[in-house]
């Protein structure tokens, strides 16, 4: 970051008022009679409502738009372990994009703790207040296993977007990366750099989606994910393939496709020519990407690339997805964020690329995701989401937009 970046943001943070979001009051409050109902005595009123009938919270409080995004501050953006406090802007950061894109309100909360199961517990006791629980930037594998276990615990949405909102968006660019090179899903060879919760979770997806298990190779900091290491946890093992394959440079070689979600220049120029013809890259790390576009396409002519970075083409950006995968999810009152929601979404985004509303967005090699202002993603995608939930039985409620 530039000496005047860093001055500007810093000042943006803190001007004219610390921090970037606050609280709004949704009803009048102008006299003492206003007063009387939105508190004593007017509020017992709702209140024994909901003690009768607890659904009734979704129809007297903001429980059903209200998300809480919640971190211990242990995997921060390209950042890593900072600390709860430290994160603070990030989430609120996510609490705008929330509001901004999808009008869902949000409560950012930094929870002290370290351990999975204290962290499960906190956010248990607190989730009466919320419609929804997005997991953020926690590192792995606890990652894994605090959303299982309140997925499993909890009766609203519970996403971990670091797993599941890349997963997505990486899905959908791939699809259509791989259309325009002629290639498929099924058949592609795929090598994927970074064995973390973006890494693990997007190879999982990919496989729902039809790629093939033996068509993948997942490549940590050790090496490639094989059968005779020792040192994997359990999301690494179901990754774990017979291959004589060990090094980044042998897994590549060949490959269809690479997919980093690791750190910055990790995947040289030689390394790129390397792989097979019409190649697909998605260089994910940021700031800095594992090979920056420029040296990537004087390498490659027949190379399709995305990056995390909003100054390049095919922007892979989470928020391409969570604020509608969520809003889709509230309007439906849905007990959960499932496999046919997170798939409809990927097909929504991916089939939104293909429409073409702009003389300089047209589907091809320099455009393979709609770009994040893109104002038709609140309404395709929510609707494709909330469409899936009901059809797959968790939605509680009929569409409500």
């Amino acid at each position: 970051m530039t000496s005047d970046l860093r001055r500007v943001a810093l000042h943006y943070h803190s001007e004219p008022a610390p921090g970037k979001t606050g609280t709004a009051i949704t009803k009048p409050v102008s006299t003492q009679y206003d007063l009387s109902l939105s508190y004593t005595p007017g509020v017992a009123e709702p209140v024994k409502e909901i003690a009768t009938r607890p659904d009734d919270a979704y129809r007297y409080t903001n429980k059903g738009n209200l998300v809480a995004v919640i971190t211990n501050g242990t995997a921060v953006l390209g950042l890593g372990h900072v600390g709860p406090l430290a994160s603070k802007p990030v989430m609120e950061g996510k609490a705008v994009l929330f509001k901004h894109l999808a009008d869902i309100d949000v409560f950012d909360i930094e929870i002290s703790c370290e351990d999975p199961t204290e962290f499960i517990e906190t956010v248990v006791r607190i989730s009466p207040t919320f419609g929804g629980i997005n997991l953020e930037d926690i590192k792995a594998p606890e990652c894994f296993i605090i959303e299982q276990s309140l997925k499993a615990r909890l009766n609203i949405p519970v996403m971990h977007d670091d797993q599941h909102g890349t997963a997505i968006v990486i899905a959908a660019g791939l699809f259509n990366a791989l259309e325009l090179q002629g290639k498929t899903l099924a058949t592609a060879s795929i090598v994927c750099l970074g064995a973390g919760a973006a890494g693990i979770a997007t190879m999982q997806l990919l496989i729902k989606l039809g790629a093939q298990r033996d068509n993948i190779l997942l490549v940590d900091r050790v090496g490639v994910i094989h059968s005779e290491r020792k040192d994997l946890n359990m999301q690494k093992q179901d990754f774990a393939i017979r291959t004589a394959k060990r090094t980044l440079a042998e897994a590549v070689e060949g490959a269809d496709v690479f997919i980093g979600v690791s750190g910055p220049g990790l995947l040289t120029a030689d390394l790129l020519k390397s792989m097979a013809p019409k190649p697909v890259v998605f260089a994910l790390s940021n700031p800095v990407p594992e090979i920056m576009p420029e040296i990537a396409h004087q390498t490659r002519k027949d190379l399709i690339m995305a990056t995390g970075r909003s100054d390049h083409p095919n922007q892979v950006n989470n928020a391409l997805c969570f604020p509608y995968l969520f809003r889709g999810a509230l309007d439906v009152r849905a007990s959960s964020i499932n496999d046919a929601m997170q798939l409809a979404a990927v097909y929504a985004i991916k089939d939104l690329a293909k429409v073409q509303v702009e003389p300089d967005h047209v589907f091809g090699p320099n455009y393979i995701l709609p770009h994040l202002l893109d104002s038709r993603l609140k309404t395709v995608v929510s609707m494709a989401v909330s469409q899936a939930a009901i059809a797959s039985g968790v939605a509680k409620h009929g569409c409500s937009r």
